[in-house]
């Protein structure tokens, strides 16, 4: 059996590493990850077991009993808590609101890290498209196909505020913002580590951004 592929995509809020990796995955046939959706889903955990989220050694001892599962087809992606479908509770501002302080405890950053390796290993398909913050170099470092995806802070709000209908672009703006200075004293997101290729979306449509990110696939994993 040959040993699957994996794309790493890192990027800043806004960027369209979701959306894009997902697109990506669909049309190369491979299997899709979303990191992000496990911060969030530990976040909702701790929300409904009324723990702080401020409080690391609390958060840390709900860890064992976080059973976490994501599905990885790209067409159908459902993430479940136990026996809980959580794939839109996840999503709520209440959640939102606390992802940033659960995700800077670096046991939550290791723990989660070994199950997207888990993860990762038991996928049954030639490739997987893995993203999130900090995929490139820390999850998978040693991926052979490992993509910075970015686009101009301008860029990034106009397009987070066009998937937020009601939500005004200042206060997109003032969110994005806040949320890449949080993740940001946790993880390196803007600029490329060695070995990593960016993909600038600035003045690409989603299409093209999409036709981008395979065109690096393609040129090194030569699939």
């Amino acid at each position: 059996m040959t040993e699957t592929i994996v794309v790493a995509v890192d990027g800043p809020a806004g960027s369209g590493k979701s959306s894009v990796s997902k697109a990506a995955a669909r049309r190369l046939g491979w299997a899709y990850l979303d990191t992000g959706a496990a911060y969030r889903a530990l976040s909702w955990y701790i929300v409904e077991r009324q723990v702080d989220p401020t409080d690391a050694a609390a958060v840390i001892d709900a860890l064992p009993d976080f059973d976490y599962r994501i599905g990885t087809d790209p067409a159908t992606s459902h993430v479940y808590v136990g026996d809980t479908d959580v794939t839109e509770a996840i999503r709520t501002p209440e959640v939102t609101a606390v992802v940033s302080a659960i995700a800077r405890v670096p046991e939550v950053r290791a723990f989660l890290t070994g199950l997207f390796r888990d993860i990762i290993r038991r996928t049954d398909r030639d490739g997987i498209v893995v993203e999130g913050r900090d995929i490139t170099t820390v999850v998978c470092p040693d991926a052979p196909v490992r993509i910075l995806l970015t686009a101009d802070e301008a860029v990034r709000m106009a397009r987070r505020s066009a998937e937020l209908a009601g939500h005004s672009a200042a206060h997109v703006g003032e969110a994005l913002r806040r949320r890449d200075e949080a993740d940001a004293r946790v993880v390196d997101f803007m600029n490329a580590a060695d070995g990593v290729t960016t993909v600038d979306s600035t003045d690409l449509d989603f299409d093209q951004t999409v036709d981008a990110v395979i065109q690096v696939v393609q040129k090194a994993a030569h699939v």
